[in-house]
């Protein structure tokens, strides 16, 4: 099964992330993050990173943990490719695996400046989500 595909959008990029659970689309999505800002085949595992974020609602929630991992790959250029997520409560847990991006040897495909809430949609039937990066 894949796990996340593009949306057509004008200006921006959009992402539906698949999953058996919502915290697998969780997971995808921000798998899709980084698919789209580096080819992620060529990144090893090496780097480990663990995120805890908080969130008044599902979408509140998918935002801080992507916007959170956006910061990380911004400060620390740190490319995360394996996602563990568990919610807690009103939090998302996450541990994630990657290695420091190369650009001599890591191929970079966008630059995605930030997560945003607009279109941004969780869906509990199939499950999956929706989001909108600004890129």
């Amino acid at each position: 099964m894949e796990r996340y595909v593009l949306v057509d959008h004008t200006a921006d990029m959009m992402v539906k992330a698949f999953g058996s659970t919502l915290e697998e689309c969780f997971a995808n999505a921000a798998y899709a993050l980084f698919d789209q800002t580096v080819d992620l085949t060529g990144i090893g595992t090496s780097e480990h990173a663990d995120i805890r974020v908080k969130g008044i609602d599902e979408e509140d929630r998918l935002y801080s943990f992507l916007s959170e991992l956006l910061f990380i790959e911004d400060c620390d250029n740190l490319i995360l490719k394996e996602f563990e997520v568990r919610f807690d409560g009103d939090e998302v847990v996450c541990h994630a695996r990657g290695e420091t991006l190369d650009r001599s040897r890591h191929r970079i495909r966008s630059e995605i400046k930030a997560v945003t809430y607009h279109m941004m949609e969780i869906d509990h039937d199939t499950p999956s989500v929706t989001v909108l990066f600004d890129v």
